[in-house]
């Protein structure tokens, strides 16, 4: 097919020989297959987003780090340098999580390189050599969906041991072949230690992650992963190779019922939103 304007360049600089096919669109990327010598890899072309919720993206860039003050106060302006720049903050957000968390032994596409705005990256295939399906296009068997939680939980760890909370786990950001899962869609990571909201991210990604595993395997659905996980962060006991339980013993001590109510009515409203993009694609 024919090259996209945006992949060009890595043609022209010799990264890429030849766009095989687009592979999927969402709200904000286009992924294509290229051929690169003899690998066929994923080129991932994000979009340019002018109406991307300005709120929804300080959520999840609250505690990031920026560097370049003139940079940062342009965001915090919303002027277009600024909305360009918050662009580029949110793309790149997603590269340093590749690697991060590559090093630190979450199965993640292996990254090759950025250059404006389209990320190189590693394609993941089954035994067959296809391209590896997302959770919610298979079945499991209760002994794998077991398994392969039991997997996750431990990815989960991983991240919050290096700093990181994925912000957007569910079935449809978790490819699966013949090894096990491999998570993917990092453009929101959230800086744990900077960012209010990363206890309730990180609730939310183990909640649907169990959700879509426990239809397979029903035990699941009483564990408590991230209570437990956040626990021992915030008693700075997590440790990679700690060995999960899915136990957690809480707190007698009064609930409150306003802040519950708040979250009931914010879980709320991203499960909508979930629906909203399974059925629009």
């Amino acid at each position: 097919m024919k090259a996209p304007k945006r992949i060009q360049p890595l043609i022209d600089d010799g990264l890429v020989d030849e766009v095989l096919r687009s592979l999927m669109s969402g709200k904000e990327a286009q992924v294509y297959l290229v051929r690169c010598g003899d690998e066929t890899r994923c080129a991932k072309v994000y979009k340019e987003v002018a109406d991307r919720s300005f709120k929804k993206s300080v959520l999840y860039q609250e505690g990031r780090k920026i560097r370049n003050s003139r940079r940062q106060r342009a965001m915090e302006k919303r002027s277009k340098f600024g909305r360009d720049q918050q662009e580029v903050v949110w793309q790149r957000a997603e590269v340093d999580a590749l690697y991060l968390l590559a090093e630190a032994g979450v199965r993640v596409p292996k990254a090759y390189g950025f250059c404006d705005g389209v990320l190189l990256m590693e394609l993941i295939t089954d035994a067959d050599g296809e391209v590896a399906p997302r959770l919610n296009d298979i079945t499991l068997s209760a002994e794998q969906a077991v398994k392969d939680h039991t997997t996750v939980m431990n990815y989960v760890l991983r991240m919050l041991c290096v700093g990181l909370v994925h912000g957007d786990l569910s079935e449809f950001n978790v490819l699966q072949n013949e090894v096990g899962p491999v998570i993917i869609d990092l453009p929101q990571a959230v800086n744990a230690a900077g960012n209010n909201n990363a206890k309730r991210m990180l609730q939310r990604d183990v909640g649907n992650i169990t959700q879509y595993y426990s239809q397979y395997a029903p035990e699941l659905a009483d564990t408590h992963y991230a209570e437990e996980i956040w626990d021992l962060h915030e008693k700075g006991e997590l440790h990679p190779d700690l060995k999960l339980t899915g136990a957690f013993e809480f707190s007698s001590a009064a609930a409150d019922v306003d802040s519950v109510l708040h979250l009931i009515d914010v879980a709320h409203a991203e499960e909508q939103e979930r629906r909203d993009r399974m059925f629009n694609g």
